[in-house]
């Protein structure tokens, strides 16, 4: 992040007085974050004693990526705490999000650690912020985000004319498939309906075993398209089914469910396959559910 001069600073002050809640938003975002990237074993993921299939980055290039993103996570709930509409608030939501890119490609040397979670997690910061605001109920904030995000898969990928494509972009087109645009679009139906209902109700396990327990529910129904890029759409499939099998015999709450998670593991390593759209899904259920607090 670059430093400012006095004058900058100055003139940019009004922006950095924020309320204190966008400040205590913008905690839960970072410590979901954490908590996502110190959970282990995860199948092709970065942890704390595994970069998975990811060789480019490890756990230090997250805390590195995680700490220059709390500055945004507190301007995209500030952002939140408007009469704006939700779509009003998403443009500008935006806007923030190319800053917040490019800081955290300064921040690692280029290494993307985190930008499809810096779409979704500005989303969810912006949204629980929006819906405090406006005295409506946590359960509520799936429909702020359909909101603030109506017509993006439209404006983002159908109409996509160019010479070169991203690669959502390329799977849109290949596959119709829209990720995490679509997900957003649909009011995040993978964390409220699913995700978040789960992981609340595996509260009596371990900090590790019921993030990873959750990463498999995510899993066996995630549009992910990292796994699509690293490999192709029938491995997307082969690993939903095989988080599917891992929870019906009892996921990490059996001795035969852990053993296949470490084959799996080991499977996403041999084959470079990271679910990576799966593990921000897992950032934003954590976040909701730190988030109830303020309800």
């Amino acid at each position: 992040m670059n430093i400012k001069s006095d004058n900058e600073q100055n003139l940019l002050a009004p922006q950095y007085q924020m309320n204190p809640l966008a400040f205590e938003i913008a905690a839960l975002a970072e410590r979901s974050l954490l908590y996502e990237v110190m959970s282990f074993p995860k199948p092709g993921l970065v942890t704390p004693i595994s970069s998975g299939a990811h060789r480019d980055m490890d756990m230090f290039t997250f805390i590195d990526s995680s700490s220059v993103l709390i500055k945004y996570f507190a301007l995209a709930a500030m952002n939140g705490l408007s009469h704006q509409s939700p779509k009003e608030q998403f443009l500008e939501l935006r806007t923030l999000g190319v800053q917040a890119e490019q800081e955290m490609l300064e921040a690692t040397e280029g290494v993307n650690t985190h930008k499809g979670l810096i779409f979704l997690m500005g989303i969810a910061c912006n949204a629980v912020a929006k819906a405090y605001f406006e005295k409506r109920s946590h359960e509520e904030i799936s429909t702020i985000i359909r909101d603030m995000t109506q017509g993006i898969v439209k404006s983002d990928l159908a109409a996509t004319k160019k010479r070169e494509y991203s690669h959502g972009e390329r799977i849109y087109l290949k596959h119709g498939i829209a990720g995490v645009r679509e997900e957003a679009e649909q009011g995040l139906p993978t964390v409220f309906l699913s995700s978040l209902p789960f992981y609340q109700q595996n509260a009596d396990l371990s900090n590790h075993s019921r993030l990873l327990q959750t990463l498999l529910k995510i899993m066996t129904t995630c549009q992910d398209t990292t796994i699509i890029h690293r490999a192709n759409r029938e491995a997307l499939f082969e690993i939903q089914e095989s988080a599917k099998e891992i929870l019906r015999i009892g996921g990490v709450r059996t001795k035969e469910g852990r053993n296949e998670v470490d084959r799996l593991c080991g499977k996403c390593l041999i084959d470079n396959i990271s679910p990576g759209g799966s593990a921000d899904l897992l950032a934003v259920t954590v976040f909701f559910h730190f988030t109830k607090k303020f309800w």
